[in-house]
């Protein structure tokens, strides 16, 4: 869970998760609908199937105790070599380097690293700094658990103290050793590539109901958000409003206006029954900036093959959405129990 998402986020899932599936064989046989039930609105969702998968692992091949061996750590689905020495070392005390965000600007501020921490020559040399630190810190013999410390200490100093911007150095309890302060370099570095300017993305929603029931679909295997609910949406340009694809990169039709079997949904098989939308979420993925608009509608008469599913409002309550269309769901609840009171 703590794979590129913030403490304070992953608490209270982690907590929900443990009540839910308290052991391992729990989260090796639950259902893939409790798992992104339980994983709902935290995003990447690839990591709680290589959860379920690296579950299932320990149990076929070590009899249900996780492993204390960094190979066979590394092994498991989802784990790569940051988890795996922040497991080995925290959980185990062994001396195995870990290398996130945080310690890469700890290290390229101490020890005056100019390059880019992304390319290969200086990603070695840091992991070579870490492991070089890591196996200082095991000499340790008054501390009862040196590694474990070192490592949570680089991590909690680059999260706390060794901040992006403006670092608090007078607090710093390695000040006197950094280069990156004694030269002013610290604002500087580390040095990082120029990020890859956003890309703004339109998408239209659709909320199609009948007899009390709403229209949606899971997204299919092999995409971003894969296996989770959605309501039917496609996207449209930005400046013209005309529908471009699905959201899950289906092309649009072709020229001569055939549908296309890729492209389960066109903006022409719904009619707006509404003069504004339900709501407007603005969100990202990856560099995209994204903004959907979702909007009460109709199918059209001249829509075929729709597919999808007719669920009632509890039932999709039940269902693991996507962060941006579990906002519409709870708008679209929130307005029938006002039409309802009033």
């Amino acid at each position: 869970m703590l794979q590129q998402t913030q403490v304070k986020t992953v608490i209270p899932y982690w907590e929900r998760w443990m009540r839910e599936l308290p052991t391992l064989a729990a989260a090796a046989q639950a259902s893939p609908a409790k798992l992104h039930k339980l994983w709902e609105g935290l995003g990447y969702y690839t990591r709680v199937r290589n959860l379920q998968r690296a579950a299932q692992q320990v149990v076929v091949q070590h009899d249900g105790r996780f492993p204390e061996d960094f190979d066979a750590i590394l092994a498991l689905p989802g784990i790569g070599r940051y988890t795996a020495g922040a497991i080995c070392s925290i959980a185990f005390n062994q001396p195995k380097p870990i290398l996130d965000g945080n310690v890469i600007r700890v290290l390229t501020r101490v020890f005056g690293i100019t390059a880019d921490p992304r390319e290969k020559k200086t990603n070695t040399r840091l992991w070579q700094l870490a492991e070089g630190l890591i196996l200082h810190a095991s000499h340790i013999t008054h501390h009862a658990s040196p590694c474990s410390h070192l490592n949570q200490s680089l991590m909690e100093l680059g999260a706390l103290i060794c901040t992006p911007r403006s670092p608090n150095c007078a607090a710093c309890s390695v000040n006197r050793l950094c280069i990156a302060r004694r030269q002013g370099l610290q604002e500087q570095l580390p040095k990082l590539a120029k990020p890859i300017k956003p890309t703004s993305r339109r998408f239209l929603a659709f909320i199609v109901e009948r007899n009390g029931k709403l229209l949606v679909r899971q997204r299919p295997a092999g995409v971003v958000n894969a296996h989770l609910w959605e309501f039917p949406n496609v996207e449209v340009g930005a400046a013209t409003g005309r529908a471009r694809h699905s959201v899950r990169a289906a092309a649009p039709q072709s020229t001569n206006g055939a549908r296309r079997t890729d492209a389960p949904y066109q903006q022409s098989d719904f009619l707006l029954s509404a003069t504004r939308p339900v709501c407007v979420i603005k969100h990202s993925i990856t560099r995209y900036r994204i903004t959907l608009e979702a909007w009460r509608a109709q199918l059209a008469d001249s829509s075929t093959g729709i597919t999808g599913h007719w669920l009632t409002p509890n039932q999709l309550h039940r269902l693991a959405f996507t962060s941006a269309h579990k906002r519409i769901l709870d708008a679209v609840s929130a307005n029938a129990s006002l039409r309802k009171r009033s």
